[in-house]
């Protein structure tokens, strides 16, 4: 065995699981403590302050400076009270991944002395380099500032010493660089649809907010075994590796017992996530061995896409604690169920109804089902932008490989809820309703409650499915940050609820009843989008040939994904809505191929290195030992014997031959196509280049290794198995 190999499996066979002590008081005794919340807000805020702010978070109210000043100087006392020494405003660049810069509570004084101080200015802005960023050409290398800029409606915490304020990112003109600005810009547009089609149903609804309950896959690799292998060390997932002979298939992981140190693990950091105001609720065995989820109960937005951040920020530190490492790629094993985060999106009012909920009475019902239509409309009109929006390198290896959904985009809506829609679509005419038309259609809009009682089943393979009171995004990434999607998904359900409001405004215009106007707008919108719903199995060769016939797009790949975020569609409908300029869309676009173009490229310089410098050798050495006992054999038989005998062995030194020639014939063929899509200028082209150039080697190399690996000697092999890394408590 390879020594750095053994050395791993040792270290993992040595180990004993690790105990968490659990504090010995009641998890509401502790929620939130790290966490400048209202309760502490009211204890550390004067009473003026402390009104202001939450005028911010609930109004989007601006807090003028001498009030900022109260705030930080609370703010500050309350995060010293918990051993903070630092603050930092924290941030959610383009990278994907959150930043931070830290700045002590102190300036310096006369006479050599040192005073604490952290004021208004500092709590509102900062001033992070942007250069390092990605910015997609809104800034030149030269041009280093950006502001980073307090969002109120989102609490400051502290992690360690260091008080932690979440910001939005901009540039020094004014561009967002950063996932929270648009969405919050996006947040604010859906409040203002919403409520002006509320107010059809219940004129006391004044607000709208959009919640969001996130489920967050994840697999576990031992430390020793991550770092024994190169590619999840440098890549996320493993790039050679043949599938063991027990994965998955008997589905026994699956809601299985927890092992004990994974939940250690998870006891570890749910205590730390709870302590922050996340509140992590579930956890469960995922599908695939070594595999879990854990999931909170629905937040606001914006707040709850924070939370998911700082959750996955939290997992990889205390993971470390545990002597495991996160794996948070979408398809970290190939033929091994991949890790999703599961979007549920709903929108609940500030009188407490949740608008994906049916009521008790046929006028509840009915904003229900315009609430609920319009969203599948804006699904059905914008399914190429939502697919964009969950493009990633890694979740190309995920979407549509027997355990998500496809990419293409289709909404679940249940057989009950089907036919609901249906009756609506056959019972209302473009002209006037009858009296007995109009009783009929609301009583069985009435009955909705009742038929939803029975509709428990859901459909795991529809990328956009209605679960009972929500609707499930189940195909963004398990490593993306949800701002993109929720963005997307706010901003196009924003946009319909304004078109239809428009269409019932001028139905009602020409003395059309205000219900039979929402009926027949409704009906519309179940006509135009009808072609988007679909209830069967979205993982089936016959879901694909029935999407095609329908006209709905198939977009496999991510550099031809992302060209709808640049559509004529798109840009009008951000800048309509003032959630991105076209710069900033353009920006965006540029930042994802690039981002695509730098992952598929480390994978194939990883690739090349481990082939030739780990795969390639060993398998020579090892071809050499087969070598030198054929030669034994055949100076001690004779040449009717050996044949008889050696045969085998010389067929294995063949094989291992054709398969050292193909992966450096295909990996020197790989090389040179990199270093043609390398002098590319053009940021599409090039990425375009590397995903069906370059890319497309991968696969082929990887086969020639994956069967070497059966050949060869297992104590001879490099790299940690399948098996190992699966299966190790």
């Amino acid at each position: 065995m390879a020594f750095h190999r053994f050395k791993a499996l040792e270290t993992v066979l040595s180990r004993t699981p690790i105990e968490v002590i659990l504090p010995s008081i009641k998890v509401s005794e502790f929620f939130g403590e790290n966490v400048f919340g209202i309760d502490a807000m009211k204890e550390f805020l004067s009473e003026e302050a402390f009104k202001n702010v939450m005028d911010a978070m609930d109004k989007g109210t601006r807090i003028d400076r001498k009030m900022a000043d109260q705030v930080a100087a609370s703010m500050k006392s309350w995060a010293s009270s918990k051993g903070a020494t630092h603050y930092t405003h924290w941030f959610q660049p383009l990278t994907g991944a959150t930043a931070e810069k830290h700045d002590a509570f102190f300036e310096p004084a006369e006479g050599g002395r040192a005073i604490e101080r952290f004021g208004g200015s500092q709590l509102a802005q900062q001033e992070p380099d942007a250069s390092s960023f990605p910015n997609g050409g809104i800034r030149n290398t030269f041009e280093a500032r950006g502001y980073t800029a307090w969002d109120p409606s989102s609490p400051a915490f502290v992690i360690g010493k260091t008080l932690c304020i979440p910001t939005i990112f901009v540039s020094y003109t004014g561009e967002a660089l950063d996932f929270k600005t648009p969405l919050l810009k996006a947040l604010v547009a859906l409040d203002k649809a919403a409520v002006d089609v509320c107010q059809y149903f219940d004129k006391s609804v004044t607000k709208v907010t959009a919640t969001l309950g996130w489920e967050q896959e994840y697999f576990l690799v031992d430390e020793a075994l991550y770092y024994a292998r190169p590619d999840l060390a440098m890549t996320g997932r493993t790039l050679f590796g043949h599938s063991p002979a027990k994965g998955q298939q008997l589905e026994d992981h699956y809601f299985g017992s927890i092992p004990d140190r994974a939940t250690a693990f998870m006891r570890d950091f749910e205590i730390e996530s709870l302590k922050l105001g996340i509140p992590v609720k579930t956890r469960h065995n995922e599908v695939a061995p070594n595999q879990f989820e854990c999931a909170p109960v629905f937040e606001e937005c914006n707040l709850a896409v924070d939370h998911n951040q700082l959750l996955m920020d939290v997992m990889e530190k205390i993971a470390r604690r545990h002597n495991f490492r996160v794996l948070l790629h979408e398809k970290p094993y190939a033929g091994v169920n991949g890790s999703g985060k599961h979007n549920n999106w709903s929108l609940s009012t500030n009188t407490g109804k949740n608008l994906l909920s049916p009521g008790k009475t046929p006028k509840t019902n009915l904003q229900f089902l315009t609430f609920f239509i319009n969203t599948v409309k804006a699904v059905h009109d914008n399914a190429d932008l939502l697919r964009a929006s969950i493009a990633s390198a890694n979740n190309d290896h995920r979407l549509g490989a027997n355990e998500a959904p496809p990419a293409i985009v289709s909404i679940f809506l249940g057989t009950q809820l089907s036919e609901v829609l249906d009756e609506l679509e056959s019972k209302v005419k473009s002209g006037k309703m009858s009296p007995d038309e109009k009783t009929a259609l609301k009583l069985g809009v009435g009955k909705i409650p009742d038929i939803l009682l029975d509709n428990t089943d859901r459909n795991r393979t529809s990328p956009f499915a209605f679960t009972g009171n929500k609707f499930e995004f189940r195909a963004v990434g398990s490593s993306a940050n949800c701002s993109g999607p929720m963005t997307v998904l706010n901003a196009i359900m924003t946009d319909q609820l304004i078109k239809f409001k428009s269409d019932v405004d001028a139905l009602i215009a020409k003395d059309v009843e205000k219900d039979e106007a929402i009926f027949q707008a409704l009906r519309q919108c179940i006509v135009d989008s009808k072609k988007i719903r679909f209830e069967g199995n979205g993982y089936g060769d016959e879901w694909v040939k029935e999407a095609a016939k329908r006209g709905l797009s198939n977009i496999k790949t991510t550099p031809q994904a992302l060209a709808a975020f640049v559509s004529k569609q798109t840009v009008d409908l951000f800048e309509r809505l003032n959630i991105m300029s076209e710069r900033e869309q353009y920006a965006r676009y540029d930042i994802y191929l690039e981002t695509y173009t730098k992952k598929i490229q480390i994978e194939s310089r990883v690739i090349g290195d481990i082939a030739l410098s780990h795969i390639i050798p060993t398998a020579i050495k090892y071809q050499s030992s087969l070598i030198e006992n054929v030669k034994g054999l055949k100076e001690i038989m004779n040449d009717t014997d050996f044949k008889k005998v050696a045969n085998i062995q010389l067929q294995m030194i063949n094989e291992i031959s054709g398969h050292i020639n193909g992966i450096k014939t295909k990996v020197d063929e790989m090389t040179e196509a990199r270093k043609r899509a390398n002098t590319i200028n053009d940021v599409k082209k090039q990425a375009i280049e590397y995903c069906e150039k370059v890319k497309e080697y991968f696969e082929v190399i990887r086969k020639h290794a994956d069967e070497l690996e059966l050949l060869i000697d297992d104590e001879a092999w490099p790299l940690p198995k399948y098996r190992e890394l699966l299966f190790t408590k």
